[in-house]
């Protein structure tokens, strides 16, 4: 990753599990990485290494999901020799239902919730 983020940017996420209580839609998304049709949205950080965000990989909205992931698996990508993740310097924070790619999902997986019912 050519573009790792700050040690400044890191320590603004909550700590894991800070905003456990806290709705899903509601999170703040604080860094965006991506890489082709890959999108990881960090919403906590341990601090050395491990996000807790929201993951799509593949443009594969139907298993995207909530879960944690590694800021070294993220700066290990490559694909060829020279296409590596990036990570999002236009991102701007806002809450994980204001993220298109995030909304998407979460209004989809209400829909499936109702019909369960």
């Amino acid at each position: 990753m050519w573009n790792s983020p700050s040690k400044a940017q890191l320590e603004e996420l909550p700590r894991l599990y800070e905003t456990e209580e806290v709705p899903m839609e509601a999170k703040m998304v604080f860094l965006h990485f991506w890489i082709g049709g890959c999108d990881w949205y960090a919403v906590e950080f341990d601090g050395q290494d491990i996000f807790f965000g929201y993951a799509i990989l593949n443009n594969d909205f139907d298993n995207a999901e909530w879960g944690y992931f590694s800021l070294r698996e993220l700066q290990s990508i490559k694909v060829g020799p020279e296409v590596e993740v990036d990570h999002d310097l236009h991102w701007k924070v806002r809450p994980a239902g204001q993220v298109n790619r995030i909304r998407i999902n979460l209004l989809t997986s209400k829909n499936h919730d109702h019909l369960d019912s």
